[in-house]
């Protein structure tokens, strides 16, 4: 097994202009740093859930325990492992054994329809697949289409037709084994496979390796001020890049404790504070509106440093009302591809509203026109980055891959502007952006105004097919509970806070937008709606 002293050695000369800064030397690997702690401080909390509490050495000894168990079974490096799985200790154990056994590990988002889950398993092409806590009873629906034997289906609990039992993989990797050591595993490894969440159409495999996990979790650990003494409140899932690398790892990583809720309820999540005495916790901006409504005053939350939101936009009143109950904000940006890209302090949270900040450290971060020039500071431009957070490409989709990591820059899409300081802000998507009448409208610029409506509680503006300018704006709203809005009194609204023509010409109110699970409104499925209706009524 490896100790606190297998580490790996890199080079100590300057990195080049876009190569990776040198590996220091330090565990790389997780199940090397899960080690490390596990030996440094193997009684320490590692991990809480619910009333169980799993220490440091005994997460360790799970994780080996299972990497044996699938290597037993056949899991070769390389091979894919497939999770489908509530939020539960299981997911945290199997991506550490993932990482021993050099397989790749592949969460899938339990939310998605068996339709959609049976395509990332398909598309994955795993060797296992894992069905956790609260998901055994989609094996009935899903198992006759899952083209794997019924040995390589496992399932946490109760089984039934078509799996078996997983705590026989833990089983059997306490039993010793001769198939000689781990496999040999270098950064440029692929250790896990995250699917895009989906805002533009069907989803696709993010290849991530070793390398951009280990600096992913040395940027949190310096935008977090992470330390051993910290716990950290999870209340998002695990099979996405905000519950998983940037709240979880990045603490075990450091050394800390992870408080790992099942699902998000408002009361659990303050009690859970205020019991563990939470240091920090993330989540998406719909979580913090809800625990406002729900009332914050009767628990003691003394022992937060900051809270941190990510996955979409948060309206400036939302970070003021939580700033004037003395709790602090931070902000992040980033994707699947590569985690946090930009963080915004809690001290620039208002000065600098509507930003998201400026580029972690262990990255390359431009915005640029379309020959790839440099923009100026308040002018529109395309965010691009490389370095080691960067993912290696889409699995086996390598048009993709060539397009999204064109001339060694990964293409993110999203258009911002850059401040004189070095402040980014969005201001939408690359496909988002229309043209009404020959000027180029940035829906996010938009969506910003309406936002301070007091009688919006959402808005989502796109463009759609306008016989005399080419495109027009819809809006796309949901009323706060008894507003009455009319399309002439929105019109008015804007007026002189954006330009004329960026103001929509239509307005549609819903009662509610579709979102991934991360809270980013599904923009594709709103226009989808608008063009089948075949009209765009204004509010009544």
């Amino acid at each position: 097994m490896p100790t606190e002293t297998e580490h790996v050695r890199g080079e100590r000369s300057p990195s080049l202009p876009g190569s990776h800064p040198p590996i220091r030397e330090m565990c790389l690997f997780p199940h090397q740093w899960l080690a490390y702690w596990s030996t440094r401080q193997p009684d320490k909390t590692a991990l809480l859930f619910g009333t169980a509490s799993y220490s440091y050495r005994a997460l360790w000894e799970r994780a080996a325990s299972l990497a044996e168990g699938l290597r037993r079974f056949g899991i070769r490096k390389g091979d894919r492992v497939v999770l489908l799985s509530m939020n539960h200790p299981c997911c945290i154990e199997l991506y550490f054994a993932c990482s021993l056994a050099g397989a790749i590990f592949v969460p899938i988002n339990f939310r998605l329809a068996d339709r959609e889950v049976l395509f990332q398993i398909e598309d994955s092409d795993p060797s296992a697949v894992v069905f956790g806590h609260g998901q055994t009873d989609r094996i009935p629906s899903l198992r006759p289409l899952v083209s794997l034997p019924e040995e390589a289906v496992f399932a946490l609990g109760e089984t039934g037709g078509g799996s078996r039992p997983l705590e026989a993989l833990f089983s059997a990797g306490t039993a010793g084994t001769d198939l000689g050591p781990f496999p040999h595993l270098g950064p440029e490894d692929p250790q896990m496979i995250m699917y895009t969440s989906g805002t533009t159409g069907i989803p696709k495999g993010a290849l991530l390796p070793y390398r951009k996990s280990l600096y992913n979790n040395l940027n949190a650990e310096v935008f977090f001020e992470l330390t051993p003494r910290d716990t950290v409140l999870v209340p998002v899932p695990l099979f996405h890049s905000l519950g998983l690398n940037i709240l979880t790892l990045p603490v075990l990583f450091s050394g800390g404790t992870v408080v790992l809720m099942e699902r998000f309820d408002e009361r659990a999540l303050l009690e859970s504070i205020q019991a563990h005495n939470v240091t920090f916790m993330g989540a998406v901006p719909t979580i913090y509106k809800r625990l406002l409504d729900f009332g914050l005053e009767a628990y003691d939350l003394s022992s937060l440093r900051f809270c941190f939101t990510a996955g979409a936009p948060i309206p400036l009143s939302l970070i003021e009302q939580y700033h004037e109950k003395g709790i602090l904000m931070k902000q992040g940006f980033g994707q699947t591809e590569t985690s946090i890209l930009c963080c915004l302090e809690a001290r620039d949270a208002i000065r600098k509203a509507g930003s998201v900040g400026t580029p972690v450290r262990h990255a390359e971060v431009r915005l640029v026109d379309e020959n790839y020039r440099d923009v100026l500071p308040g002018q529109v431009g395309e965010i691009v980055a490389r370095g080691p957070i960067v993912m290696l490409g889409y699995w086996r989709r390598p048009e993709e891959t060539a397009r999204g990591l064109a001339g060694g820059w990964l293409h993110t899409q999203d258009l911002a502007m850059r401040d004189e300081e070095g402040f980014i802000t969005l201001v939408g998507r690359k496909g988002d952006m229309y043209i009404s009448g020959g000027e180029n409208i940035y829906p996010e610029e938009v969506e910003r105004v309406y936002e301070g409506h007091p009688g919006i509680e959402e808005v989502a503006v796109l463009g759609v097919p306008d016989p005399d300018l080419g495109e027009a704006g819809a809006a796309c709203i949901v009323p706060r509970e008894g507003a009455r809005l009319d399309a002439q009194g929105l019109r008015e609204y804007a007026r002189g806070k954006i330009a004329g023509y960026k103001i929509p010409r239509h307005f549609r109110c819903f009662d509610a937008l579709p979102k991934t699970v991360t809270g980013k409104i599904q923009k594709y499925l709103l226009r989808e709606m608008l063009l089948k209706e075949g009209s765009l009524r204004g509010p009544s």
